[in-house]
């Protein structure tokens, strides 16, 4: 029988405490921290333990599930957030925390000027196998980009983490402090409301009938509604999977047979995207070692040059609002900042441009503080981003139908999406049609 690997005498040079490999950060270094559940918190916790002791530390991460928002904390540390998050959206709009559009870092090519050496960054793998190679778990993001120019990593260490194909591997050599982590904190995602569930299921269940097609290669987003799209198309045939994030869902259908991916025009007959989200371990266990799934760096997965490769490919991604002709913002309420663009954009322009099609999902309306307020809007609130153009929104799909816009004029999107507003709205937005574009809808 052969002895068992120890891997943490494969690293005893390595593996410091949490605190310990915290020490390597110094004054003025620029870090990584990653993004959602590639945020290493147990590290995020014993650095923000020194803030007293750092200054000018300038940290970059998104949709962090770390709540850096701390008093003081502007002492130490400069926080630029790529993706807002629950835990940093008030400091973002008080100007406390700087906000990066994400989609500025999705290239192999970096532009000229742009800066990925970081002196410093942290990062959750698994433990070394007898080869000496980690992975980077269930959530690539941008760890084999940042980990190829950052001047130091330090690496926190998962010991249930999975590993997969792809781009999912780096050698320990490359790490100059490991410490073991502490159990994970939760995604920073809101619970669902009652309305919210009931929209997904009925706009989930119109996508699956009306616009996914048996041979597609799907996207989907993060979102309330996007992400839950997997759960709706058992029963359809030979679909493919190329995402950012892989939700809960799709490993059963992989199971099923309804994922195969035999179609597929740019890596077929493998379910690539660059983390997993949302899912049941069990279905995160189905995943490990398991030879359809890869998962790859996000400069890879959102480079629009792979995307326009894919044919037949369908786009689906939440939204906060649209207007009437078609324009969608994802990323902010009027100038009040929200999530950030992620990779939506580049998604949507792909999938238009081949053919499948781009599909934007949101609740017809929804309540705040007590009032209905309609999310089909006659102009986008002002101060909104437009994070995906009308010319490149194919489909938008609320819980009242589905607003077919391909090919459409103005006056026709204007039909469409009022015809998918709440019901409450619609004598409103007819109005304000005439008044604003001189179209009786």
């Amino acid at each position: 029988m052969s002895e068992t690997f120890d891997w943490r005498r494969s690293v005893a040079d390595k593996l410091v405490s949490p605190s310990e490999a915290a020490g390597i950060v110094q004054p003025g270094n620029r870090l990584w921290l990653g993004g959602w559940n590639s945020v290493p918190t147990t590290l995020c916790k014993a650095l923000l333990g020194r803030k007293d002791e750092l200054s000018d530390v300038h940290i970059y991460t998104f949709l962090s599930p770390f709540n850096w928002d701390v008093p003081d904390v502007e002492r130490a540390f400069n926080l630029h957030i790529g993706y807002a998050s629950p835990f940093d959206r008030k400091a973002i709009r008080e100007g406390r925390f700087d906000l990066i559009p994400l989609a500025q870092w999705y290239t192999h090519a970096m532009p000229p000027g742009f800066d990925w050496d970081y002196d410093v960054a942290m990062m959750p793998i698994s433990p070394p196998d007898r080869h000496g190679y980690c992975s980077f778990g269930p959530a690539l993001w941008f760890g084999p980009s940042v980990s190829k120019r950052a001047k130091l990593l330090v690496g926190e260490v998962h010991p249930n983490f999975i590993r997969t194909g792809g781009e999912n591997f780096i050698h320990v050599s490359r790490f100059a402090r490991l410490a073991e982590a502490d159990p994970p904190l939760p995604p920073p995602i809101p619970p669902r409301s009652e309305a919210t569930i009931y929209a997904a299921e009925v706009i989930c269940t119109l996508i699956a009938s009306e616009i996914v097609k048996d041979g597609c290669t799907l996207q989907m987003g993060v979102g309330d509604v996007s992400a839950a799209l997997a759960v709706y198309l058992h029963g359809k045939h030979n679909l493919g999977i190329h995402t950012e994030i892989i939700p809960g869902g799709v490993a059963e259908l992989v199971r099923e047979g309804v994922v195969t991916g035999k179609y597929k025009t740019f890596h077929p007959g493998k379910i690539t995207g660059s983390c997993l989200v949302q899912m049941p371990q069990e279905e995160i266990d189905y995943i490990d070692g398991h030879p359809a799934f890869e998962l790859y760096d996000f400069t890879y997965t959102d480079d629009l040059r792979n995307l326009l490769k894919i044919e037949n490919f369908v786009a689906v991604n939440n939204a906060l609002s649209a207007d009437i002709t078609g324009n969608v913002c994802s990323e902010s309420m009027g100038h009040s900042v929200f999530s950030g663009p992620g990779g939506q954009y580049v998604f949507a322009t792909a999938a238009s441009t081949t053919s499948g099609g781009s599909v934007i999902v949101l609740p017809s309306s929804q309540l705040v503080n007590g009032t209905r307020v309609s999310r089909i809007l006659p102009v986008l609130e002002p101060g909104s981003t437009a994070t995906v153009h009308r010319a490149y929104v194919d489909y938008v799909v609320t819980e009242q139908g589905i607003a077919r816009l391909r090919g459409k004029s103005v006056r026709e999107r204007i039909g469409e999406l009022i015809s998918v507003a709440h019901p409450d709205f619609r004598g409103e937005l007819k109005q304000e049609a005439k008044r604003l574009h001189g179209i009786t809808a």
